[in-house]
């Protein structure tokens, strides 16, 4: 190959021989092989003119191999050094901000005054959408690799603390990497982190959370190894409690209510430690119910009887204790009533001893004929206060002498027979109020049919309906004449609901085309549970990502003002939009990791936006432990920026890039080529007179 020059355009031109053999190489190598042959056979025989024989066969193979001079021009390329700069949340405590736009901006400076060197800048940010992904360095570096052509690539200069999460996808580098590493050797830190958080809990029993309190880094011995902790659920009073540090510790639980249950936990930040942003740490734990005990007690045989029991019995999750009382109501045979069962009606046990097992009790058709006496009925009122619930389906015993109503049962019920009955078909309706209550918002949805002729729900008629006086509650269903039907009230901490007809179990039998019956009871039992998504006057939030969506269910029609407080303590505030009767919605975009308080009006919750412990600050000590194997392996090397920032050398392929205060790039000499000009070496009748004449030589010498 031949010295490369410039040519006049700047470019380098590089000549050099190459051969297009006229003859496959086989072929020529055959040859070879037999000149070489008769060349040996000649210097065995002593022919003196044996060399000339050699070189005119030389002659021939070399015209066959067809030699050519190439001119080729090329365009010298740059080599490219990337540039990794970590900007993620762990690098924006203490001094590493300054750190790392200082050393940025001196290897910038330093790869300037390197002639033919280029520098690619990779910033490395938070995952968006909320993502808990932690610093993505090497995604970084593979993607700006893989945009950049191998061959000029001098090296990559990664700025980081070293907590880089994603070392299972480093690249097979083929340049020196090295790490520049921020922080300081006497930073030290304090961490909350949760061991053991379980995504939901069963209501009633107890779940162990899990919890650990850790010091990282150069700990100074002056620092305790106790600290408090607080704790808060659902955004609500605060209680402190001592606690050691380096130790796990086992927090039982008992959820208070079904749905979302938002615990946060905060332990004080201490001077000198680095950072308090995983000094907090906020868990979501989902309460659901095991099983729903409900006691069912059924006056007298009738039609509907069995359809409540098929109801209740359809659905696994329902344990259902069912009493039926046989004994025709004008049957007067002076029978004891203690003696007209097979066993005994267990009253004392269900009304007295466990009452409080069961979370629902339906009376369905119940009339009062001395089955339980009315101390018992008295407990029953009780019960409701205390927090249970009671489903009333009343029959036309309710208008008479033997109505629950004349009883001490009568103080929790929401209304009061008139004594009057109607006799006739009527398509039971939702009141406006029952538009927006949810146990019947949206219920015409589940109808067989869109409407009837008439205008009215597209569900089947009743036959049946007892005239009541609402006295508390709320009507969320009428009859005819526009009385109330379906009322539900909240009496002390529990809940009854009071349904003036005997005829719900028409639907069921498709009578007229039937109707949502077993809807109907779903959402009165969740509602008479406290189930948090059928609660009439309610604010709930859900968070997709960084995007919350808070609704608000309301009774009342008023504009609704949405107040928004973050983890930081700004507090901001949005108009909620009615989508629907009795539901609004807004929304926002949370910036920050951490508890947001919500308020509208005199309701409050709180949603939790990002993991418990999140993966930035899980250790905030900046170390070269995890991306320290990745750079050794390309010959480079970890150096601290506290000592300074490194001089930039140029080192060849293969040798060590890293020394005390200075890393090495590696020169690709890579290039593009702009031109190829091909040129015989010599006509192919040069070659054969030469070689003729070298033959014709060796004739004559050997012929004197």
């Amino acid at each position: 190959m031949c010295r490369p020059y410039l040519n006049g355009w700047g470019n380098k031109t590089v000549t050099d021989i190459i051969f297009d053999p006229l003859l496959i190489w086989p072929v020529l190598a055959l040859l070879a092989v037999l000149s070489a042959l008769f060349v040996a056979l000649a210097l065995w025989r002593g022919l003196n003119g044996w060399w000339l024989r050699a070189l005119g066969a030389a002659a021939i193979l070399f015209a066959l191999a067809n030699p050519s001079l190439r001119h080729e021009d090329r365009t010298p390329l740059s080599d490219i050094v990337l540039v990794v700069v970590d900007k993620t949340s762990s690098q924006q405590v203490a001094q590493r901000p300054d750190q790392t736009a200082k050393a940025l901006a001196k290897v910038e400076q330093q790869l300037a005054a390197l002639e033919g060197f280029e520098a690619k800048i990779v910033t490395v940010n938070d995952a968006p959408n909320g993502s808990d992904a932690g610093s993505l360095v090497m995604s970084a570096l593979s993607g700006a690799a893989a945009e950049v052509a191998q061959s000029r690539i001098a090296g990559a200069i990664i700025i980081s603390d070293g907590q880089v999460h994603d070392m299972a996808l480093a690249p097979e580098f083929p340049a020196p990497a090295h790490l520049l590493l921020t922080g300081q050797t006497t930073d030290w830190d304090r961490r909350l982190l949760i061991t053991n958080a379980p995504a939901f809990a069963i209501m009633g029993e107890p779940v162990t959370l899990k919890l650990l309190i850790e010091d990282q880094g150069a700990v100074p011995a002056d620092v305790r190894p106790e600290t408090d902790i607080v704790i808060s659920v659902d955004g609500g009073e605060e209680q402190t409690f001592r606690v050691k540090t380096g130790v796990e510790l086992e927090l039982p639980l008992n959820l208070a209510h079904g749905g979302q249950n938002v615990l946060q936990f905060r332990v004080p930040k201490i001077d000198g430690e680095l950072t308090d942003r995983n000094n907090a740490a906020v868990v979501a734990i989902n309460g659901v119910r095991d099983r729903l005990r409900v006691l069912l007690v059924s006056g007298e045989p009738y039609a509907g009887e069995r359809t409540w029991r098929n109801l209740l019995k359809s659905d696994s999750a329902v344990d259902l204790v069912h009493f039926t009382i046989l004994r025709p109501p004008g049957k007067q045979d002076g029978v004891p009533v203690t003696e007209l069962s097979l066993i005994a009606f267990p009253t004392r046990e269900l009304f007295l001893d466990k009452i409080d097992e069961f979370d629902l009790i339906i009376f369905d058709r119940y009339r009062r004929r001395g089955i339980l006496p009315s101390g018992y009925l008295e407990n029953v009122g009780q019960y409701v206060e205390k927090g249970g619930a009671v489903l009333v389906a009343t029959g036309p015993a309710f208008a008479g002498a033997e109505s629950l109503y004349r009883s001490p049962l009568a103080r929790v019920l929401p209304a009061k027979p008139t004594g009057g009955v109607f006799e006739l078909g009527y398509v039971p309706e939702i009141s406006d109020l029952g538009r927006r209550h949810p146990v019947t918002e949206g219920l015409e949805n589940f109808a067989p049919r869109a409407r009837n002729a008439d205008g009215t729900p597209g569900w089947g008629r009743w036959m049946r309906m007892l005239d009541m006086e609402k006295t508390s509650g709320n009507t969320v269903m009428t009859g005819p004449e526009g009385r109330p039907l379906l009322v539900l009230d909240r009496v002390g901490k529990g809940r009854i609901a009071l349904l003036a007809s005997d005829q719900a179990w028409l639907w069921s039998r498709g009578y007229e085309g039937g109707g949502p019956q077993q809807e109907l009871l779903r959402r009165l039992a969740h509602w008479m549970m406290k189930e948090p998504e059928l609660e009439e006057e309610a604010l709930r939030a859900t968070a997709l990502g960084r995007d919350v969506t808070v609704t608000r269910r309301s009774l009342t029609d008023a504009p609704r003002k949405l107040v928004i407080e973050g983890p930081d303590g700004v507090t901001t505030e949005a108009v909620m939009q009615e989508i629907s009767p009795g539901r609004y919605v807004s929304g926002f975009k949370g910036i920050e990791n951490g508890l947001y308080r919500l308020k509208e009006g005199d309701i409050d919750a709180v949603v939790a936006l990002g993991p418990a412990a999140p993966k930035e600050f899980e250790n905030a000590i900046s170390t070269a432990e995890l991306a320290g194997p990745f750079v050794a392996g390309t010959a480079g090397g970890v150096l601290r920026l506290q000592e300074g920032v490194p001089d930039i050398r140029l080192v060849r392929q293969g040798r060590v890039a890293t020394g005390r205060g200075w890393i090495g790039l590696t020169p690709r000499g890579a290039y593009v080529t702009a031109d190829i000009r091909l040129q015989p070496l010599a006509s192919a009748l040069l070659f054969l007179l030469l070689a003729t004449g070298l033959i014709l030589l060796a004739w004559r010498r050997e012929g004197r």
